[in-house]
């Protein structure tokens, strides 16, 4: 987050030299002015050098790595619970971050709806991405909040008047960036190893900060907005736009 109210005009950038760091936790963050689409170049990149050259590429793990991906795979594999209070206090934080001045009469309540919400129980829109979807939007909000304020209140653009539901179309990009990086079909074993340039790239990215997918959560999530005003999309269009920006991340993979 940057001294300006944690906009995306600073960019946390996971720290240089992939080949060197093995480690988990993040070393201090340098700050990168510019496009939200440092990752996505990233990845875009190194997936070009691979089609330029015959070998064919190793995909074989560290053994950090391999840790790194077993802690995100244990993320991914925790469904949300309302009976659960760790559960419940992220819920209530995640209110907190985005509507500090209005207290939140319950868990199950009408409210839910002005964050985009399909019904007043957020629990049944987490099925499709779990726990960590819930965190995801929490780390956005907490570590981006003007970015994420922006998003949710829709200040930038020329918007519809149907407008995309913010906390729904959150756990839709959860749930894709899970699908587009194959971390839901890992099994952990002697052989661990990503089935793609793109999975073996993020693990890179992974071992210097073990908040990667949470940073790639919320450039995704801006990314998603670009293409919203691009497509002049109006609220039927939400799932198209998912689908368009699911494929411009596989022409990225191809």
């Amino acid at each position: 987050m940057d001294d300006r109210g944690g906009s995306f005009v600073a960019v946390r950038r996971i720290s240089q030299g992939l080949e060197r760091g093995n480690t988990c936790h993040s070393t201090s963050a340098e700050v990168v002015a510019g496009s939200t689409a440092w990752l996505g170049r990233g990845l875009s990149c190194v997936c070009a050098q691979s089609r330029e050259s015959d070998a064919r590429p190793s995909f074989d793990l560290t053994p950090s790595q391999e840790e790194c991906l077993q802690r995100l795979q244990n993320r991914i594999d925790i469904a949300y619970d309302s009976s659960i209070p760790e559960h419940q206090e992220a819920l209530r934080a995640l209110w907190n971050a985005a509507f500090p001045e209005e207290e939140l009469r319950g868990l199950i309540s009408e409210q839910w709806k002005e964050m985009g919400w399909q019904g007043k129980d957020p629990s049944t829109d987490f099925r499709g991405g779990g726990f960590i979807s819930l965190e995801n939007l929490l780390f956005f909000a907490t570590n981006f909040p003007k970015s994420f304020k922006d998003l949710l209140w829709k200040l930038e653009g020329d918007r519809s008047v149907w407008e995309y539901p913010f906390a729904v179309a959150g756990v839709n990009i959860t749930f894709m960036l899970i699908q587009m990086l194959d971390l839901e079909a890992v099994s952990f074993n002697s052989t661990v190893k990503p089935r793609t340039m793109v999975g073996a790239v993020f693990l890179k990215f992974l071992s210097e900060n073990e908040s990667a997918f949470d940073l790639l959560y919320c450039i995704t999530f801006k990314l998603m907005d670009h293409q919203w005003l691009a497509m002049r999309a109006s609220y039927m269009d939400f799932n198209v736009c998912i689908l368009q920006l699911e494929g411009s991340f596989l022409d990225i993979r191809q």
